[in-house]
């Protein structure tokens, strides 16, 4: 075996242990996602879940409702990041055979999701705020079609906002970021991966704040929501994925507010 071949071997290896821990990862906080979501089907029944009381939230609900979109977001984002995982694992890889410095590719997911857990936290502050409002159902679904509508246009207006644009043309075309700010180190792993992740949430935090219109617990939405952010990263047409998806949100959100108003 020459030395291409072998180092291409070693590669497909690498990309293979990542994928297969970034996939183990995912399913494990899916299934956590499933017994939750059994855990509110059984509150209807009388049974105690390990869920936020109803009534007036005390520490314990607050750390529980932390818990579950830390998860939420665990399960959602880590999916959409892959691709970006890997090619640090590439790069990682190489620079690694050619300066022997070795550095966990976990570092820079971990990173990565200390940023989404930022973003779980303030979500937790504005349901409790909801909930305290009384603009939230049992069920943890928004209570207000004013709200509900306006959530949504808002979320469809910033897909065409250059904001939007930026952070998604990042998490896109991360290559460059890579190759001109590369930080050595397990700290520089973490530091590029606390990078990446504040253009992941600057791009998707409006559509992670449906959750609160569908239901903060609706798995088919969660789906939804992780299979377009993953397009929309993916895909050729990115760009016209999530300007197309802006529009059909906006009409939404017309439709839910005159549906009240009128």
């Amino acid at each position: 075996m020459n030395d291409g071949t072998r180092h291409e071997a070693v590669l497909k290896r690498d990309r293979m242990i990542v994928l297969s821990g970034l996939a183990g990862v995912s399913a494990l906080v899916w299934a956590y996602l499933f017994y939750l979501t059994e855990g509110m089907r059984n509150m209807d029944m009388g049974i105690e879940p390990a869920m936020p009381h109803m009534q007036a939230w005390e520490g314990l609900d607050l750390v529980l409702m932390f818990a579950m979109w830390a998860v939420m977001m665990v399960a959602m984002m880590v999916p959409s990041a892959a691709p970006v995982v890997l090619m640090f694992a590439t790069i990682n890889r190489k620079r690694r055979e050619q300066q022997g410095l070795f550095v966990p590719t976990a570092m820079f997911l971990v990173g990565y999701l200390v940023v989404w857990m930022g973003f779980s936290a303030l979500a937790t502050l504005v349901q409790w705020g909801l909930h305290t409002a009384a603009s939230l159902s049992p069920s943890l679904v928004s209570t207000g079609p004013i709200l509900g509508g306006v959530l949504l246009a808002a979320a469809g207006i910033f897909q065409w906002t250059p904001p939007k644009h930026a952070c998604l043309t990042h998490c896109r075309s991360p290559l460059g970021f890579f190759l001109t700010e590369w930080r050595e180190g397990t700290r520089g792993a973490l530091l590029m991966g606390l990078r990446h992740g504040s253009y992941c949430v600057g791009c998707c935090w409006l559509l992670m704040s449906l959750l609160f219109l569908t239901g903060v617990m609706n798995l088919l939405w969660m789906a939804t929501l992780t299979a377009f952010v993953l397009l929309e990263k993916v895909a050729p047409a990115g760009q016209w994925v999530s300007r197309v998806a802006g529009l059909l949100l906006i009409g939404w959100g017309m439709w839910m507010a005159t549906g009240v108003l009128f």
